[in-house]
């Protein structure tokens, strides 16, 4: 896990995919420095449900639990939903 101080938060991504099969949920860290896919992934597909077109098709979700990446390829059209669960840090 990501011990730095630049470490924000810690997200909990699943994706819902048209018929009703599931992505996820993956684990994703994000830093001040470094925006990272996750965040990407959620602006992107919002922009798209706002009728922009899907400018991106290729995420890499950071997980600094197990210090593995998972690489999602998702065509929005396909895509019912995403769920973005974060983990605040307490103050």
């Amino acid at each position: 896990m990501l011990n730095s101080e630049n470490a924000l938060t810690n997200h909990e991504v699943t994706v819902c995919l048209a018929g009703g099969a599931v992505l996820g949920p993956f684990n994703a860290t994000w830093t001040k420095d470094q925006g990272g896919d996750v965040r990407e992934l959620v602006k992107e597909y919002d922009s798209f449900l706002q009728g922009e077109k899907q400018r991106r098709f290729k995420f890499y979700l950071h997980d600094s639990y197990t210090n593995t990446v998972h690489t999602l390829i998702i065509n929005f059209e396909q895509v019912t939903g995403v769920c973005d669960h974060v983990r605040l840090k307490h103050s």
